[in-house]
């Protein structure tokens, strides 16, 4: 009994270690990154990354990377920090961020990458949503914005503003189960597949 017991403390206490500061699953509950990731999917996200961030603080250590434009992060939301928050990095600071008719455009050049998709054909004029008409802002220091990759169904930095990178919990990178809810409803051809 005593062998068991100290089997699985220690096993524990290395799962807690690992979920803290090095990878962490989240499982993806909305459209707004289709059809780069889809509801249902389960994810690994390295927290390492990024440098270690202090639970409970903003504080980071060995912070040697950041996130560069294309990186897929999950975040504190800025709005309600009980929830985590899955985008694109489409600007980090210094740069400038203007949407025009549902193009993006990073410091005056248009961005047309195969992720970003659009799945609605209207688009809605500046006075009507910030969705398709937007900027241009420069972000600030030590800031990040994000979008979607369904650019039309994604709550982000367009409407919400910038993430601090303090904020950042660490970058996606594996599908590694992708479900409906039932067996028959596995998506076997996404686990295993790498985020990009």
């Amino acid at each position: 009994v005593r062998e068991y017991t100290e089997g699985l403390i220690v096993a524990v206490i290395l799962a807690l270690i690992i979920r803290t500061f090095v990878v962490q699953a989240f499982k993806i509950p909305s459209g707004s990154m289709e059809d780069t990731l889809l509801v249902g999917d389960h994810i690994l996200v390295n927290k390492f990354i990024y440098g270690e961030r202090i639970p409970y603080t903003d504080m980071r250590f060995f912070d040697f990377n950041r996130p560069r434009r294309g990186d897929v992060i999950v975040f504190i939301y800025p709005e309600d920090e009980s929830k985590d928050f899955i985008k694109r990095v489409v600007g980090v600071e210094g740069d400038t961020i203007e949407v025009k008719d549902k193009n993006l455009y990073l410091n005056g050049e248009l961005q047309n990458k195969p992720y970003a998709v659009h799945k609605d054909n209207a688009v809605l004029p500046a006075h009507v949503s910030k969705r398709d008409y937007f900027g241009p802002q420069k972000v600030p220091k030590d800031m990040l914005f994000v979008m979607g990759d369904n650019r039309d169904r994604s709550a982000d930095s367009r409407f919400w503003g910038f993430v601090p990178m303090s904020k950042v919990k660490g970058k996606a990178f594996l599908i590694y189960w992708s479900w409906g809810g039932f067996m028959r409803d596995i998506k076997w051809n996404r686990i295993g597949k790498l985020i990009h």
